[in-house]
């Protein structure tokens, strides 16, 4: 009769293990208390994610002692010489671990295995063994925190952080604190990060075995190494990472959503001096004092003391800077500044305060992104608009110039009220501001408009709404990015007016003005006999004193 069972084999090499009964060298848990002792230092780590700290307790109150030893012909030799009879340990142990240092030293490690007993012994030779184990490789890893830090001046001996996968709560974070508490009497690191494994598109573990890797190097040929730095920032590591060419595709469209938003911010302050041209904050129109406002919220939540990066939580900083670029900047505030950066006179109070506010927030983004997207801040610390002479990574700090805007967005005690309630009137525009330009893109994919200031827009509004929309007088039209923006009685909304609320609703029509040169508004009244293509407002920036902006 044929019988089946199991037996044995290596997880690596798939095949069968073999068995031998040799004697082991072990570091004792129970001895001089070093179990309690490791489990006592274990609550002074901060432990990222937090399960990670009741994960290594459990490993350390269940483990056995642990074996050093291995029977293998490579590795560090564990360097002890054995009487054959009491199987002691020769008495000048401490003297000859010099000696076999020193030679080891000048000669290599292959100095212990290719000297003879004698060497080291003389005429006692006969009566000892040289012992030909290896130290198991955790313990080489493991004491990193003395061979590595505690030699060198300019280190800390207890490291800020370990980083390593989840395995490692029973290898690398292990073995450096039992090695490290022996020797020392405390925990080699301050703070422990553990990230999970990587997987392929359909959730299996990426193995060399399995073939379903992906070269790290190849995605850096082809994307260049931000693109990786960045999927890996955005990836949520308490768990597993997929990994597929898809994943560095959406990389790549928020790379570049991130770069773009840089270089139109850079190509916008070409002619802005700081020391000449940068406004204090209440001089700035107050749209500018808003998106400058909500930079410091940004930067609060990611760069501040507890923030995400202080709580390694990358993944959110990519998530704020992306909301930040996509709703805030590229779908809001730059798309208002472009007339006032295009047509207002170029030393005007309008323009220069667009400048200040994109400076202060590039100032502020290039150090939000830097630590992952590492040659992309460095290259655009080089085009900023006051001749760097050091990197972005000497600077040490956050961006400290948007402290002075918080005012604008979370007003303290006894500070101006009115400014705040001005400022954040745009919080309420923007939010409308989605059903505007979602009718207008309509009305462009239905050819009935080109770009939106060939359209007006017609606010039915009471209440509330009506007073808001009112306080910002002739320049309604500029926060819509339209030619021509009336408001009316909600009473009055026809039938096919589009509702935002119980108090709103707006209708948009294409405009039957004629179009301006300089700026692309329609216009009434286009021309005079000077020129005779220009609307007012133009004219006004060209030959006069230049118009006057108090909101957009």
């Amino acid at each position: 009769q044929d019988l089946q069972h199991s037996y044995p084999h290596c997880w690596r090499h798939k095949t069968p293990v073999i068995f031998r009964a040799t004697p082991q060298w072990f570091i004792s848990m129970q001895q001089n208390g070093l179990r309690n002792s490791v489990n006592a230092q274990i609550s002074k780590v901060n432990w990222i994610p937090d399960w990670g700290k009741k994960r290594i307790e459990l490993m350390v109150e269940n483990r056995p002692d642990w074996c050093i030893s291995r029977q293998r012909c490579w590795g560090v030799p564990i360097t002890l010489f054995v009487h054959k009879q009491t199987g002691e340990l020769h008495p000048e142990t401490p003297d000859l671990f010099a000696k076999i240092a020193d030679k080891i030293e000048q000669n290599g490690i292959e100095a212990w295995f290719e000297a003879d007993t004698s060497d080291f012994l003389g005429d006692k030779a006969n009566d000892y063994d040289k012992t030909t184990d290896t130290l198991d490789v955790w313990l080489d890893s493991g004491v990193s925190h003395f061979a590595v830090l505690a030699q060198r001046q300019e280190l800390s001996a207890v490291a800020d952080l370990y980083l390593e996968g989840s395995d490692q709560h029973r290898g690398w974070f292990q073995s450096s604190l039992i090695s490290a508490v022996a020797m020392n009497g405390k925990a080699p690191y301050k703070q422990v990060l553990t990230h999970g494994f990587t997987v392929d598109k359909d959730g299996k573990k990426m193995s060399k075995s399995l073939k379903n890797t992906m070269s790290p190097q190849k995605v850096v040929n082809n994307l260049g190494a931000d693109i990786l730095r960045l999927w890996i920032s955005s990836t949520d590591y308490t768990g597993e990472m997929t990994v597929s060419d898809e994943f560095f595709k959406r990389s790549a469209d928020s790379y570049r959503r991130i770069r773009n938003t840089m270089r139109f911010m850079l190509a916008n302050m070409f002619d802005f001096e700081p020391e000449k041209h940068l406004l204090e904050a209440d001089k700035m129109l107050v749209l500018d004092q808003w998106i400058v406002g909500k930079a410091n919220i940004f930067q609060q939540q990611i760069a501040n003391k507890n923030g995400f990066y202080d709580k390694y939580e990358f993944h959110n900083v990519v998530k704020n800077i992306m909301i930040f670029c996509t709703n805030d900047l590229g779908g809001f505030y730059l798309d208002i500044i472009k007339d006032r950066q295009y047509t207002c006179q170029k030393n005007s109070i309008a323009r220069r305060s667009a400048q200040t506010a994109l400076y202060h927030i590039s100032q502020a983004m290039v150090r939000w992104i830097a630590p992952i997207l590492s040659f992309t801040a460095e290259e655009i610390w080089q085009f900023m608009p006051h001749q760097p002479e050091k990197s972005i990574f000497l600077e040490g700090e956050f961006y400290a110039g948007l402290d002075e805007f918080s005012k604008y967005t979370k007003p303290n005690s006894g500070e101006n009220i009115a400014n705040f309630q001005a400022v954040n009137l745009f919080n309420q525009i923007k939010d409308i501001n989605k059903s505007i330009r979602k009718r207008i893109e309509e009305l462009r994919n239905e050819k009935i408009i080109g770009s939106s200031l060939e359209a007006n827009i017609d606010f039915y509004c009471q209440g509330d709404w009506q007073n808001l929309l009112e306080s910002l007088g002739s320049e309604l039209r500029f926060v819509f990015v339209v030619s021509e923006a009336n408001l009316h009685n909600f009473k009055n909304k026809p039938a096919d007016s589009i509702p935002i609320n119980d108090t709103l609703s707006f209708k948009i029509s294409k405009s039957e003005n004629q179009k301006c040169t300089r700026c692309w508004h329609h216009r009434e009244n286009i021309g005079n006999k000077t020129h005779p293509e220009l609307c007012p407002r133009c004219i006004e920036n060209v030959d006069g004193k230049g118009e006057k902006r108090e909101f957009a």
